[in-house]
């Protein structure tokens, strides 16, 4: 399995006691060590409004990172374009491009923008039989996100990062424009042509994320785009989302045939008890997402141990619990195996979180070494 490259995803977490500099240094230490131990990737995601997650502007954490290494590809996992226009994603990164050319990838979702067009279910190609995919992967139950995106705090976010009576644009029409500003051959209906500077040109691999089969996938697989895939975000639709993109993927420029990436949560440790402690704070800081209250300050596994757990509370979370690969170098580069084999992802990014720095440092460490063995 050596020859299917892994990335790091990093949300820039603060854990419970430390400051939003710490945890960009921790993000930025990090990323010199990953490129070290031979990670392919490390992409930055974006997150708003949430005390237990300090990355709120990939292109600045990245123009941060890209200075302070050298090889490691750097990227966005992903841009919220539904707070942003195209002209505005083309100009930070065309700028980041231009210092460090070549190493960008520019990885856009449709985070905050326009609800989805209803859609039935998207069908899978791949069999799933009593929850496991073949191989063995799990495939959890459907969560609902309805909650999350009927709550207030979506809304807060709306009114915090659009300006008053802004819409969104349409996804599908934004992407066209990021690629047609990135080429040099925007024109407006009446002929109007613009050219970003710098930006035009730039040496950007372009790829759009999503967790199903939808919208997402399809603009991904008709503009012949690469397509990560969240099994760490929405295990239940990986598959969907992976076979959704294949069936719509045309060739293009950029590529002749499809190109998946598949995230995964994992905590590594040298043996299955000591990760299993170190992952003990999984459970709440997920819990606090997905009530709507926003990502707290990731827990020191007693602040966790502490927390008075309701059914309701286990209900919300399982999903997740059971699709984190936590153990030894060994078992998790098993299970990362399944996941690439359920999936045929080209390529596999992990995110990791531990309370300690050294800790996630080192899980890093261990899963690269058990990878290069393989």
């Amino acid at each position: 399995m050596s020859d299917i490259p892994l990335g790091v995803l990093d949300l820039v977490p603060v854990p419970s006691g430390a400051s939003a500099a710490d945890a960009l240094r921790n993000s930025i230490e990090l990323a010199r060590r990953t490129e070290e131990f031979g990670y392919s990737r490390y992409w930055f995601a974006e997150h708003h409004l949430n005390p237990g997650v300090a990355g709120t502007s990939p292109a600045v954490v990245l123009a941060l990172t890209a200075a302070a290494t050298s090889t490691i590809r750097l990227g966005s996992g992903a841009v919220q374009l539904g707070h942003r226009t195209a002209l505005s994603t083309v100009e930070e990164f065309g700028l980041l491009d231009a210092l460090h050319p070549g190493r960008l990838d520019l990885g856009l979702g449709r985070s905050g923008g326009r609800p989805p067009a209803e859609k039935t279910d998207s069908p899978t190609t791949t069999p799933v039989a009593d929850g496991r995919a073949p191989g063995g992967l799990v495939i959890p139950p459907r969560f609902s996100f309805a909650r999350l995106l009927g709550s207030p705090r979506i809304a807060l976010h709306r009114k915090l990062l659009l300006l008053p009576g802004a819409e969104s644009q349409d996804y599908a029409e934004q992407i066209d424009d990021i690629l047609a500003l990135l080429a040099g051959t925007y024109r407006t209906e009446d002929g109007v042509e613009a050219h970003v500077v710098p930006g035009e040109g730039a040496e950007l691999e372009v790829w759009i994320l999503g967790s199903s089969g939808g919208e997402s996938a399809q603009a991904a697989g008709e503009r012949g785009l690469r397509f990560a895939a969240n099994y760490h975000v929405s295990p239940a639709t990986v598959l969907e989302a992976v076979d959704g993109y294949r069936s719509y993927f045309q060739p293009s420029d950029v590529l002749d045939k499809p190109y998946v990436s598949v995230s995964a949560d994992v905590v590594v440790a040298e043996d299955d008890a000591t990760a299993r402690e170190l992952a003990t704070g999984y459970g709440a800081w997920v819990r606090s997402i997905r009530t709507a209250e926003g990502a707290i300050p990731f827990p020191t596994p007693d602040e966790a141990r502490a927390h008075v757990w309701t059914d309701e509370d286990r209900e919300l979370v399982q999903d997740r619990l059971d699709t984190q690969f936590v153990g030894s170098p060994r078992h998790v580069a098993d299970r990362l195996e399944q996941l690439q084999e359920a999936t045929g992802a080209d390529e596999l990014l992990i995110t990791t979180i531990t309370h300690d720095q050294a800790d996630r440092v080192r899980s890093y460490e261990l899963l690269a070494a058990e990878w290069r063995r393989r």
